[in-house]
């Protein structure tokens, strides 16, 4: 086992602005950042602010009450957990054990062979479910309170594969992103039919302990299966050695965990989202001002406000837990924290 740590310091040693911890306790005092449970930022070695609040929060809907959050305090991740996904998926083809993505999805699921039998999905691959353009109908822009929400029927369904598969198909394979927990579940199913293990079981054995990620929980849906679209509750900091690894190429230590070629393909855009980000695979890709340039970013984004920011080029991983969940404004206080108070306070590249 491999146990990341950092040092922690001061923001100016590690080019922020010195006040950067006020300036966050400012905005969230303000109310201007809003429903903030934990805050890291991490620039190379160093842990540059760690901040936790006592706030109210739930797990999938269930109320936890009133939080005092710690670094030792598990948080749902809801769609982060499809970066996650995609990292387990990426060690999985690097041990031979599931196919690449240009591979026939419904080959992989030979159970349903009447929807590989439709010409209409023949040109669906793995690769268009990693990159959330299957093509098909799905509809997880209602609030997930609603039984409507396309991901919540699919929990509902007496078989959330057949559910996924089985929707109709509205567009090119390849030519229109559609946020899909769907497609998500496809690739969790395949890992778990190439590894032979519960996903939750490979990402311990695979991630998690050469992280050093010792504590965690994967929520599974009534019928017992891992939600890989939503469902791992992780600390804010081992959330960040994710980050971390991703930053590093893939590498923690002297060991590769997942290869660097898995890391570059999984962030190259392969479509563009709705809100005009760019998506790789299960990753949303942008850009953003630092010191009067822009720069690109890659993230984990979830429901309620989480995020896992990482900009390459100033070499910056940051994580935010948040409880504003099933709101259409979540959106605002992450993306004001990361723009307003990390980014802005850079002081160097």
């Amino acid at each position: 086992m491999v146990e990341t740590q950092w040092t922690k310091g001061a923001a100016e040693a590690a080019g922020f602005d010195a006040g950067l911890e006020r300036k966050l306790l400012a905005g969230i005092e303000s109310g201007l950042i809003r429903d903030v449970h934990a805050v890291l930022i991490n620039r190379g070695d160093r842990l540059v602010l760690e901040h936790y609040r006592a706030a109210p929060d739930e797990s999938w809907g269930r109320s936890l009450g009133t939080v005092a959050f710690d670094a030792g305090t598990l948080h749902d991740l809801r769609s982060v957990t499809k970066s996650v996904t995609s990292l387990l998926y990426g060690i999985a083809l690097d041990r031979g054990l599931v196919p690449p993505p240009e591979a026939p999805l419904l080959a992989q699921f030979p159970e349903y062979a009447d929807l590989a039998a439709d010409p209409a999905r023949a040109g669906q691959t793995i690769g268009h479910a990693l990159s959330m353009t299957l093509g098909l109908a799905w509809d997880e822009y209602r609030s997930y309170a609603d039984p409507l929400n396309s991901e919540i029927a699919m929990e509902n369904a007496p078989d959330r594969y057949r559910f996924a598969l089985e929707q109709a198909v509205v567009q090119t394979p390849g030519t229109h992103w559609t946020y899909s927990g769907g497609a998500t579940a496809l690739v969790g199913a395949i890992i778990e039919r190439g590894t032979g293990q519960r996903i939750e079981d490979f990402a311990r054995e695979a991630l998690f302990t050469p992280l050093g990620i010792t504590h965690f929980e994967w929520l599974s849906g009534a019928d017992g299966v891992a939600s890989p679209a939503s469902g791992l509750r992780l600390t804010a900091s081992d959330l960040l050695r994710i980050g971390r690894l991703v930053l590093d190429g893939g590498r923690v230590g002297d060991r590769q965990i997942v290869s660097r070629a898995w890391i570059d393909v999984s962030l190259a855009p392969k479509a563009s989202t709705d809100d005009g980000l760019g998506y790789g695979y299960f990753w949303f890709l942008g850009e953003a001002p630092v010191l009067g340039a822009p720069k690109p970013w890659m993230a984990g984004f979830g429901n309620g406000g989480q995020r896992l920011w990482l900009m390459p080029e100033a070499d910056i991983a940051c994580v935010i837990f948040s409880g504003n969940y099933n709101a259409p404004d979540a959106w605002v206080s992450p993306t004001r924290l990361w723009r307003e108070i990390v980014l802005a306070n850079l002081t160097n590249l």
